[in-house]
């Protein structure tokens, strides 16, 4: 595993990002792992939190891209945080552009913000996590709409490897075979439990034997490799 990985798993759990437990999901699913990427909060958080993903969509698609997509709401810090990240990591210049949620019709007009997209340009999409694809659905068309842009690929913050709507395969996969560009994660659930389980981090082991147990009593119920 890469030690960027390896970084971004402790700094979720540091940042109380990542908890382990029991948890309610908006599903109804019981889950004995949460995430709430609301919780980068300070700028250092949110610093790291760009690195992490820079380095992510450096690994995956590259630098062959103009513009890097954070769909309203979350997607916007997140789009920010980034561009700036790539530029110290990489030295590229990419901008930024989120969509609204009413289209404004005065001064800065239009349905985006930031850095519009122009018809041959190539753009990456970011996210904190997807669980059901709602927002690509949104955004999607919105993107298309504006101008003719090649989809690069998405990118999220954790792949959480559970059945997505469909029933059959995750959540990102569904994106893929729906939209046709590659979606993808800094990092994976079984990325997170290989590298904490029995494992001291922030000063205590999170992923002992019992919350291990829970973790594949779970994924044995609502599990997907793919």
């Amino acid at each position: 595993m890469q030690s960027y990985k390896q970084e971004f798993i402790e700094f979720m759990v540091q940042s109380e990002v990542l908890r382990f437990g029991e948890f309610t999901l908006k599903s109804g699913r019981k889950s004995p792992f949460f995430m709430n990427a609301g919780g980068y909060v300070t700028g250092s958080q949110l610093a790291k939190l760009g690195r992490y993903y820079a380095q992510a969509i450096h690994e995956n698609f590259g630098d062959d891209f103009d513009v890097l997509f954070g769909p309203a709401y979350k997607g916007i810090p997140l789009s920010v945080a980034t561009v700036i990240a790539y530029d110290e990591l990489y030295g590229k210049q990419i901008r930024y552009c989120s969509n609204r949620k009413e289209v404004k019709d005065h001064g800065d007009t239009g349905i985006l913000l930031g850095s519009k997209p122009k018809d041959g340009e190539k753009v990456v999409i970011i996210e904190d996590v997807t669980t059901s694809g709602k927002s690509i659905q949104e955004t999607f068309p919105i993107l298309k709409a504006q101008a003719d842009v090649e989809i690069k690929g998405l990118v999220v913050s954790l792949n959480r490897m559970e059945v997505g709507p469909s029933g059959t395969v995750t959540a990102l996969r569904e994106i893929e075979e729906t939209y046709g560009f590659p979606a993808t994660a800094i990092v994976t659930m079984d990325e997170v439990v290989e590298y904490l389980y029995n494992r001291p981090c922030n000063g205590k082991v999170v992923i002992d034997d019992s919350i291990k147990a829970a973790i594949d009593a779970y994924y044995a119920e609502y599990g997907v490799k793919q």
